[in-house]
Formats: structure tokens, C-alpha cells, sequence
């Protein structure tokens, strides 16, 4: 891999090798992301139906909106890799995803032909540089890392809703304290 880096602190530079990207996708990438997507759906289905408008601040997105941009960024991501160049218009979440249910169920549906898609992509298209808003030129593969951060980034703020949302915080990387209190529970049962 060899790395150019700009002196500005917007813009780098990442191009890597085919067999590098392939690597990146197949044994890392992939598994990562579903993963990843595992983890965000159980967050996402922690939120009470009855407070998708929960925000801690005024200048807060709201649960729904918060979930809807994590889900739909991935999506955004996915196909930018596929295509090889970002498609950056709004994206809106539809007024048919009212709950967590609701967009759970999106994010698999238009998951999943995606990693299936990515799981073909070839080589070439894997190490085309693509630009990200002026800020950013990389080989394709590398924006499933920016990707796979940025979910986790936003998950995290979203799992901080939970409590003050009266909801319990699932396991993420490990047990939370309300994961380990039902554990105990169970098995005392």
C-alpha cells in the first residue's frame, strides 16, 4: 500500500494493491460489516416505539432520525463502493419507516443485496479512486472502513439514548449492565 499524504488537514490520499483489496473485502471488510450490522439492529430495536422522538438536546436528532442516518449512510457507502463514485443527494427517510420494527426490517432488505453485490465485485473496481466531497480520494474498498466507523461513531450516541429513554441498552461488545442483569435473571429462573 502506498499512502500519499497531503499536507492540507482535509485531504488524503490511500491506494492499495488488487490483491490488497480483495484481502481488505473478503476476510475482513464483509464479516466485519454484517457484524457490525447485527450489533446496530439490536440497538436500533431497543428503542421504545413511544419515544422514536427522543432527543437529549434541542440540536439533537431525534432516535428515528438518528438510526435512519446510520442505516442509510451504510447503504449510501455500499453502493458508492459498487459504482465507483458517491451519489450525494438527500436521502430522506420515508414516511412508511414510522418504528424501529419499521426500519430494521429496510436496513435488511436493502442490506443485503448490497453485501451480495459487494461480495462480487471485482478487483479493479475495488482500487478505483473515488473522491468523498472534496475531502478524501480512496481506493474504493477503504470507505468500508470510513463506513464501519461511522456506524459505530453514531451507535454509540444512539445506545446513549437508551437509558434516558427508560429502554435497556443491549450488549454491543460484550455484556451491558442490562444484558448481565438479564443473564442473572435467567438463570436464577
Amino acid at each position: 500500500m502506498r499512502r500519499e499524504v497531503s499536507r492540507s488537514p482535509v485531504s488524503y490520499s490511500v491506494r492499495m494493491e488488487k490483491e490488497q483489496a480483495s484481502f481488505l473485502l473478503s476476510s475482513v471488510y464483509l464479516p466485519a460489516i454484517r457484524n457490525e450490522q447485527r450489533i446496530t439492529a439490536g440497538v436500533i430495536d431497543a428503542i421504545p416505539c413511544e419515544k422514536c422522538d427522543y432527543r437529549p438536546d434541542e440540536i439533537s436528532k431525534c432516535a428515528m432520525d438518528l438510526a435512519w442516518h446510520i442505516t442509510s449512510t451504510e447503504i449510501r457507502f455500499m453502493d458508492a463502493v459498487a459504482a465507483g463514485e458517491f451519489d450525494l443527494r438527500p436521502n430522506p427517510r420515508p414516511e412508511s419507516i414510522r418504528t424501529p420494527a419499521d426500519l430494521i426490517a429496510w436496513y435488511k432488505e436493502n442490506s443485503e443485496p448490497r453485501l451480495r453485490n459487494l461480495e462480487n465485485t471485482n478487483a479493479e473496481q475495488l482500487v478505483k479512486t473515488i473522491e468523498f466531497r472534496g475531502r478524501l480520494q480512496l481506493s474504493a474498498v477503504m470507505y468500508l472502513h470510513i463506513m464501519m466507523n461511522h456506524s459505530v461513531h453514531h451507535r454509540g450516541q444512539l445506545s446513549a439514548y437508551l437509558r434516558p429513554m427508560g429502554a435497556k441498552v443491549p450488549a454491543i461488545y460484550g455484556e451491558s449492565y442490562d444484558s448481565a442483569q438479564a443473564r442473572v435473571a435467567a438463570q436464577q429462573a
